[in-house]
C-alpha cells in the first residue's frame, strides 16, 4: 500500500501539527485503519466524489489532543490500483472542523483534474 500527500496537505498538516501535538501519532493510527479497509467501514467515512479512476472520501481523524473532538481528512482512494494489488491513497486535505466548516471543493476538483 502506498500513501502520498499533496503539497496543500503537507502545508495543512504542518500548521495543524504545531497546534495539535498528537497529530503524527493520530495520523499513523488512521493509516493503520486504512490498510485494513481503504474505503472505511463506518459512518465516519463519506464518499464525496467517485470517478472511474478514484474515490474521494472525507473521514473523521480522531485527535487525542482535542479530547473527544476530531479533525477531518480528505483522501483519494485509487480504484485502478486494486487490479495490480498496489493500493494507492493520496491525502488531499486535513482541517479542524472548528476552523473550517467544509472541505475545499476547488482543491478536490483540481486533484481529480490532475489524474
Amino acid at each position: 500500500m502506498k500513501f502520498n500527500e499533496t503539497n496543500e496537505f503537507k502545508k495543512d498538516y504542518k500548521k495543524l501539527s504545531k497546534k495539535f501535538r498528537t497529530l503524527k501519532k493520530d495520523l499513523d493510527t488512521f493509516i493503520k485503519l486504512l490498510k485494513i479497509n481503504p474505503r472505511g467501514n463506518s459512518r465516519h467515512f463519506v464518499s464525496l466524489t467517485e470517478t472511474d479512476v478514484c474515490v474521494v472520501i472525507k473521514a473523521r481523524l480522531f485527535c487525542q489532543s482535542l479530547k473527544g473532538k476530531s479533525l477531518r481528512i480528505v483522501y483519494a482512494y485509487n480504484k485502478s490500483s486494486e487490479e495490480f494489488d498496489l493500493i494507492k491513497i493520496d491525502f488531499i486535505e486535513v482541517f479542524f472542523k472548528g476552523d473550517k466548516a467544509r472541505e475545499d471543493k476547488k482543491r478536490i476538483i483540481n486533484y481529480i483534474d490532475s489524474k
